[in-house]
């Protein structure tokens, strides 16, 4: 069944740094997302691994535009520099495996994620991709009406602003 809503197919790049310093054994960043091609598969491989950093694609994600998360595109498209957004998590069993959850474009979207605690990176859009969610957000943001600020009903009618 095909979905009606806009969406692409991505990968994600993620770089595990062994003992960065003395306090962490690993630490995780996402070093970018692409566009899926067939030949990446559907299941994560690594990509380097030279015994200090090692990155891992994991491909088979599905970004989908939706028209009530409008908003959040707005705000990260007007930021002056659109990202995507990642979603990720640490194994607690094994703490040097980390793997994305998922993706979005959605400026509130990640904020709803970071207020649950969650791991969130964020690396450039490309130029292409920021074009087709300018279109997308043209066509479905509607900017909520600003409201009518009521005088501050102490002060005398002369000097209320």
């Amino acid at each position: 069944m095909q979905s009606a809503r806009p969406s692409v197919q991505v990968a994600v790049v993620m770089e595990r740094e062994a003992q960065p310093n003395r306090w962490e054994a690993w630490r995780f960043k996402v070093v970018d997302v692409v566009l899926h091609e067939t030949e990446f598969g559907l299941e994560p491989r690594i990509l380097r691994d030279d015994g200090k950093r090692q990155r891992t694609l994991h491909p088979g994600f599905t970004l989908e535009l939706f028209k009530d998360e409008a908003e959040g595109y707005h705000l990260n498209l007007t930021s002056g520099s659109p990202v995507w957004f990642v979603m990720w998590r640490i194994d607690e069993d094994d703490p040097s495996r980390a793997w994305p959850e998922t993706v979005s474009l959605s400026y509130n979207e990640a904020g709803r994620w970071l207020d649950a605690q969650e791991r969130v990176d964020n690396v450039p859009l490309p130029d292409e991709l920021i074009a087709w969610l300018q279109a997308y957000t043209d066509a479905h943001y509607v900017p909520e009406p600003k409201k009518r600020k009521r005088p501050a009903s102490f002060l005398p009618p002369g000097e209320r602003k």
